[in-house]
Parts: C-alpha cells; structure tokens; sequence
C-alpha cells in the first residue's frame, strides 16, 4: 500500500469513536471490498493499519483499501443486523461469502385451499402455509414430492379447485390411481384432507403406511410384469428407508435443529451445516468461506447470520462450538424467527455427538477441496486482477456486463445484457432487450441501440441492475460491434472500460485501437470473458427463440373464431406452450381466464379437426 494512503488512513483511525458501529472498507474506486462490525470502532479499525503480524488474506484486503467509512449505533444488536444486510446487499469480496446461492428446497402445504397442494419451493413466506425441509445431501425433495403423490393420491395440478365447483373429466393421474380426482366430485373435502393429515404424518416421520402402499403397488405390477413401474415403487421405497436411516434415537421427535461445524486453515475455511427436522437428520452441506483474519467465533456468528437471511427457516435449537456477542446473537435469531430460539454449545450428550458430526464434516470437506478453492479463486478474483493488469483497465472488473444481438434475417431482432459479479454469474441482473429503431440486418446498428438504452437506464437509476456502472463493459463481436458501441457510450456522456471478444481468433479488441490483445487459451482472463461472452450468447439466442415461438403460437391462434389478441396472451400464459393447449381438453380450457363454453370448443375444435 501507498506510503501517503497509509498516512492519510492512520489520521482518520485516530479521529474514530469508542463505540459500537460498523465499518466500510473501500478500494480506489469507491468498491466495497468489506463491512465489519465492533463494540469499539476505533480499536478494530486501527489493528488493521498498525499490527504488522496479519494473516495472509487480511494483508491483501488492506494492501486494496483506500478509504473507509463508519456507521455508529446504538447497541451491539444494531450492528450485527447493520453489517449482516450491509453484507447481503453489497456482496463484498473480502467477507465471508455463501458460495453455495440456491437456498435449499422445502415441501409446503397451504392448509388454507379446500383441496390443498404438496408443492417444491425454495422461499418461505409467513402465509400461515406449513413448511417442511430443508431437504438436501441424500434426500432429494422431489423424489419425495413424488412418493407423495404416488402413496396418498394428492393432486399434483394447478387448478384452483373450491368445494362443491366440479369439472366434467378427470386426468390421467386419476386413471393411473395417483389423485382422488377432487376437481371431478369424486373424494369430498374432508376425505381429502385426512389424506393430508396422512401426508403431514409422514413428512414428521411417520414412514409405515407410504412404504406399506408402495410395496403393494410394486408387487401388483410386478405380477403383471410391468417391471419398469415396480422398478420405480422399488426406488422410492429405498429413499423412504434412507429417511427412516436417519432418524436419531436419542432425540425428541419432533425436535427441529441446526448445526454448525467449522474448520479452518488459516487462508480457506469451511463450515458444515447439519439439518435436523423432527428427529430425522436430513443431510449435511458444506459452504467454503474466505478467512478474514477474525476470530473463530466471529467468523461463525457473521456466517449464521447471512445464512439466515439467504431466506433459511430457523429452528428451535441452534448448535455451535463457539459464537461472539452470544446473548446479541440469540436476540438477534428470535426476532428473526418470531420464536424462541435456544442457541446451545454443548459439552456432552446426543447434541455434542452432532456438533462433532459437522467439525468432522467440515474437516474432511476442507482437505479434499482445497486444490479446487485455489483453482476457484484463480477463476474469479485471480482472473479480475490479471483483465485490470494486461488490459490496463482503471478499477478491477469486480462487475463485467457482457451485450449481445440475436436475429433470423433481420427479423425479431433482439440483445441480451448478462452480469457477472466477482468472476461469477448474477442472473437476477440479467436483462433483454427488444430492437426497436433498427431496419433489416444490422447487428452494429443494433448494439449501438442496446448500449444506449442502457445508459438511458443508468441515468434513471430505477433498475436494480442498471443503476450502477459496470466496471467492464464485454461486446461479443470484433471492431465493428465495438465501434458502435463504444460511439452510443460517448453519446450518453458515460465513461467506463470496454472491451469486445471476437470469437473466431479469441482476440481482444480495446477502442480506438485495431491491435489485439490475444491471451494463451489457457489463461483465467481469458476464460472469464469466455464465459461472459458466451452466457451473453446464449442468453440473447434463448429470448429470440422464445420470442419468435410465440409469434408462431399467436400467428396460429389467430385462425381460431372469437380467439382475439389479448385471450391468446391469456391462453399462452396459462399453458405456456401450443403443444399444451393442443392436447388440453374443454373442461382445462374453460379453466383460463375469460374463455367460455363456446371459444373453449372452438378451440377444441380446431386443434382436433382432423
């Protein structure tokens, strides 16, 4: 670090208050690298810049700070929730990081529906729905999902189905003896519903009765030698044994628990979560984490934290070796859940036994991956480092968009906007556009369009993903594309890097400047663009095919009597696919929105004319 940065840092440490808050580290372009928390500002903030003996992770994160900010509060319990949504929100490189995004599946049952679903979801919503789950190592939700269905007969369509309104024909399920046909009148609500409460009774543990049905079933397609469906009745029947494996005796059943186990290195960490829902150990999943230099017991708090508000349930009991600000933290997790929630370390007993289980777990994941987490890390900050240096770009590429154009002879014409984020995808900030103002084949035109509107966007600042620059700006294309583009930046009086990615060569093309930078095929930059470049690629393809489908639905629907615009839409939106609404019968037809008895057989009618 900069002798004068270091300077100018130590002065403003020593302005810093005694008092609880939180602080921003930010590098020279105002990024922020990472948010941390203290009872006394001034004191932690100053360990950074003064201890010379750092570990080797907490040296590179200072050698990248150029300034920091602070935010002072009130209590402790007002930091931790301060630093945990700084955290959510910014994303920050040097924090802790739940590499593993997708949040885990549950089983929901929304007792509120007269013939309620069992339906897969990843978010929970306080809807008064009951949630099971999470479920993830060795038991897999839909497998489970399906064994339901199977074993109990509960509908699996997403029909709004009330007591005593009735269709005329039943589907296939109730012909293959896997629905009670609730939509046809023939099982009544509160049949239905002993079924769920059967359902429910097997989701908490109670497995005798599904595997007992299901071994009949097998046996009765067994002697009719329909082997590949017992097959299938035999499978599940080993998921349902794999459940009852992992049910602990020692412990109450209806006991819902999560553990936390931790090893570490001293560069990479580990941490092995253990979910127990009513007596039933449900798996074990590992998160690997970036050590920052805290104390083991900070590290555990920040992460519980941020894997509570990655929209995961929190149980009753919570297990870890050793947290920080533990009486804050344990406020923290019951205003949280809107219960009590009792936060153990323990000594001896069933629930040592599973914290042991997930140190154990954490240990053995840490040795065997940590060739794969240097080669990750290579992939992603490694790979921004080297685009900054080769390319000599002003600020690292911690966020790249990549732009590309999609077309059938100039014809539903359209481009794609993707983001990477810290060398990996974020989808929720991906974005499409339709061409508006260009005639013909003229991808060049095209690009230029798509750049402008996206700086259009920028200067609004109402979209999440466009209010904010990127740091590298990726055009998939040679000079031409680039030229364009780099012209519609001008235009919109915006400045940041930008760079194309010619596909036939791999060369890379700067503005203003017809030689390129070629990188070995090996090189992490370059396959960091790569996978920018493509993912833009096939992202732009997948919207035109879309696109250019529904114009073929529409273009066929058109033909049907009475079917105007705005009914096909609701048509498409209902069935999402022509093939869907060809083989729907009257009855599911009638079922969408605004479509009558007589549009219904019209259509009937006219996908089954011949």
């Amino acid at each position: 670090m900069d002798k004068n940065i270091i300077e100018r840092i130590k002065l403003k440490v020593k302005d810093l208050p005694l008092l609880p808050g939180v602080y921003i580290m930010k590098d020279l372009y105002g990024n922020i690298i990472y948010v941390g928390k203290a009872k006394k500002i001034k004191n932690r903030v100053s360990q950074y810049f003064i201890n010379n003996h750092k570990p080797e992770k907490v040296k590179q994160m200072v050698e990248h700070v150029y300034d920091f900010d602070y935010i002072i509060v009130n209590s402790e319990l007002e930091a931790l929730n301060l630093e945990a949504n700084l955290i959510k929100k910014n994303q920050p490189f040097y924090n802790i990081l739940l590499k593993d995004g997708k949040a885990h599946p549950f089983l929901k049952i929304n007792l509120k529906q007269d013939f309620p679903v069992v339906e897969l979801t990843r978010k929970l919503k306080k809807d008064g729905a009951k949630y099971f789950g999470p479920f993830f190592g060795s038991i897999n939700a839909r497998d489970l999902l399906d064994i339901i269905n199977c074993t109990f007969g509960i509908r699996n369509c997403s029909l709004s189905i009330k007591e005593g309104k009735t269709i005329k024909r039943e589907c296939l399920s109730y012909f293959i003896n896997e629905c009670l046909a609730p939509c046809t009148g023939k099982v009544s609500k509160q049949e239905y519903l002993q079924e769920i409460n059967k359902v429910i009774a097997f989701l908490n543990g109670d497995l005798k009765y599904a595997k007992e049905v299901l071994t009949k079933k097998m046996q009765i397609c067994a002697d009719n030698l329909q082997f590949e469906r017992a097959r299938l009745y035999r499978d599940y029947i080993k998921q349902i044994e794999k459940l009852g494996e992992q049910i602990i005796t020692e412990l109450v059943k209806d006991e819902t628990i999560d553990v936390f186990g931790y090893s570490t290195n001293g560069i990479y960490a580990d941490i092995c979560v253990i979910s127990v829902r009513n007596g039933k150990v449900l798996g074990a999943t590992n998160y690997s984490i970036i050590e920052t230099g805290n104390a083991e017991s900070e590290n555990i708090q920040n992460f519980i934290m941020q894997f509570y508000l990655s929209n995961n349930l929190i149980p009753k009991t919570i297990i870890v070796n050793n947290v920080e600000n533990f009486d804050e933290l344990k406020k923290w997790l019951t205003l949280n859940a809107e219960h009590k929630v009792e936060l153990v370390m323990p000594n001896k007993g069933v629930k040592k036994k599973l914290l042991t289980m997930a140190e154990n777990n954490a240990k053995e994941y840490l040795e065997k991956n940590l060739a794969k987490e240097k080669i990750a890390e290579l992939k992603t900050f490694g790979a921004m480092e080297r685009l900054k240096n080769i390319l000599n770009l002003t600020n690292l590429p911690k966020r790249i968009e990549g732009f590309d154009i999609s077309n059938t002879f100039g014809t539903n014409k359209v481009s794609s906007m993707v983001v990477f984020e810290n060398g990996l995808p974020k989808k929720s900030h991906y974005r499409k556009f339709k061409i508006k103002t260009v005639e013909g084949i003229n991808d060049f035109a095209s690009m230029k369009e798509t750049l402008k509107r996206r700086f259009e966007e920028y200067k609004k600042g109402e979209d999440e993903s466009f209010k904010n620059l990127p740091d590298l700006i990726l055009i998939d294309g040679g000079m031409g594309q680039l030229k364009y583009a780099y012209e519609a930046m001008l235009n919109s009086g915006v400045t940041t890097n930008m760079i194309s990615l010619a596909e036939r060569f791999e060369e890379i093309y700067k503005p203003n400047s017809n030689v390129p930078v070629v990188l070995e095929r090996s090189d992490y930059a370059l396959k960091l663009l790569q996978n920018v470049r493509d993912e833009s690629h096939r992202f732009a393809i997948t919207f035109h095919k879309n696109l250019r489908q529904k114009q073929s639905l529409f273009s066929e629907l058109k033909n049907i009597p009475l079917l105007g615009n705005k009914k096909s839409k609701e048509l498409l939106t209902h069935f999402k696919s022509i093939e869907k609404i060809k083989n729907a019968s009257v009855e599911e037809l009638k079922s969408t929105p605004n479509i009558g008895d007589k549009l219904a057989n019209n259509i009937y009618n006219y996908f089954h004319k011949n």
